[in-house]
């Protein structure tokens, strides 16, 4: 039992134990920028199959169901991204890295926001241009 052991013992083990800690958290991290990943290319895929529906059904009566279908894929994508970013702040002011420098916030918030931008100038591209021309 860790009672009997040696005092020596006791805090090796100990040390040990923190150490295998730390590291969890480490990996919790790293998991957490996977998942902040995993977000954004679903933002990235949604985007594109607003892009790609509406391609597809361009041409489809009336005309302003198709764009009203591929900007809920759009807006959802940049949604996606913004939600994303928030959960991973969230995640990161909770974990302390020890052995692992992690990705700052700041560069969390810059990507979210790009993508969410991006998606906006899209939608509006989508609505107020036609065929390369400004829609009268």
């Amino acid at each position: 039992m860790a009672e009997d052991d040696p005092e020596d013992e006791r805090d090796r083990s100990t040390q040990w134990a923190e150490f295998r800690t730390d590291l969890a958290e480490d990996r919790n991290i790293m998991a957490m920028e996977r998942t902040f990943a995993g977000w954004m290319r679903t933002a990235f895929a949604a985007i594109g199959i607003g892009l790609g529906f509406r391609a597809v059904f361009g041409e489809f009566e009336p005309p302003w169901l198709a764009k009203a279908v591929a900007t809920l894929f759009i807006i959802g994508g940049g949604w996606l991204a913004i939600t994303a970013e928030r959960r991973a702040c969230r995640t990161m002011t909770r974990l302390d890295s020890h052995q692992y420098e992690g990705i700052s916030r700041p560069n969390f918030r810059i990507m979210a926001f790009a993508v969410a931008t991006g998606s906006a100038v899209l939608t509006a591209g989508l609505w107020i241009l036609n065929d390369g021309d400004i829609a009268g």
